[in-house]
């Protein structure tokens, strides 16, 4: 994906590196689809852990902690490989930092056509584990949304994960990722992740995770309308890099790889068919509109 000639969102910020556990809205939020029990709400998490697929995974259902990120420099490149914490100065930093650039700039226009005006999300970069606004965070939970700071938290490191566990290789699989999370970061704008909560709040066990899939398989949908709308940039085989990783992140195919057998009401982000299906919605329309996933079947 060509992404060269963007320059890096000021909206960054690298947090270091330190430990805990917990999360918000996330990629993959294996934990509840393993034990059964417990859903993954808007931010809300118990501290419970598991090893699934070579992961230390934590996420669940409870309160949003309190907390936030260090004092850090904002917006600020450095040289590669500088060691200090200064967001956007490694290689994987600094491509992130211009997929965030890339959906600043399309869903400001997206908002502005709408009559409204865009509020950027920030990345906050860290290494091993750092603290959130939704409270301790670990980079094996994966990336994540956290709602009460607005910010999408990245330990680079899983992009290696992505591509060796996972088989999805690849710059585009990598952007599909920043663009998930981003576009839970829409959902929270738009107040959509805030009805899934309180659908949660009284809901079943059941129903609650059926809600969740399909607030995750509208940020999915959310991050093929990003694509779609820089189509230009996209090179050949970046969007088959995007299938493959929505395909392996699938709630079916993550439990029949860790348990060898798939429990449909546990799932909570969608099963590898329906993450294709609704990446490929947004991608094929370009049309935030056609992401309804609480209508009708999924």
């Amino acid at each position: 994906m060509r992404l060269d000639d963007l320059d890096p969102t000021r909206n960054a910020r690298d947090l270091g590196s330190g430990g805990g556990g917990g999360g918000g809205l996330g990629l993959l939020g294996l934990l509840p689809l393993l034990l059964g029990r417990g859903r993954l709400g808007c931010g809300t998490f118990a501290i419970l852990a598991v090893v699934v697929v070579g992961y230390l995974m934590m996420s669940g259902g409870g309160g949003i902690l309190g907390g936030g990120g260090q004092s850090v420099q904002q917006g600020q490149v450095a040289g590669r490989g500088s060691g200090s914490n200064v967001a956007c100065d490694t290689e994987a930093e600094l491509f992130s930092c211009r997929v965030m650039t890339s959906t600043e700039q399309t869903w400001g226009q997206i908002f502005q056509q709408q009559g409204e005006r865009y509020q950027p999300a920030t990345i906050n970069f860290y290494r091993g584990g750092a603290q959130s606004g939704c409270g301790a965070a670990q980079s094996a939970m994966g990336p994540f949304y956290c709602p009460p700071d607005q910010g999408v938290y990245l330990d680079t490191s899983f992009f290696g994960e992505l591509s060796q566990r996972f088989g999805a290789a690849g710059d585009f699989a990598q952007a599909y990722v920043i663009a998930h999370e981003v576009g839970h970061h829409i959902q929270n704008l738009t107040g959509t992740a805030q009805k899934v909560t309180a659908i949660q709040q009284r809901a079943s066990r059941a129903e609650g995770n059926a809600a969740s899939v399909r607030l995750e398989l509208q940020a999915d949908c959310y991050a093929g309308v990003w694509a779609a709308r820089n189509r230009d940039r996209i090179e050949p085989g970046d969007v088959e890099e995007g299938m493959r990783a929505a395909q392996a992140i699938g709630d079916d195919t993550l439990q029949q790889q860790a348990q060898g057998r798939v429990v449909p009401e546990s799932f909570t982000h969608g099963t590898s068919a329906q993450r294709m299906k609704w990446l490929r919605t947004g991608l094929e329309s370009g049309d935030p509109a056609k992401c309804d996933t609480f209508s009708g079947a999924i």
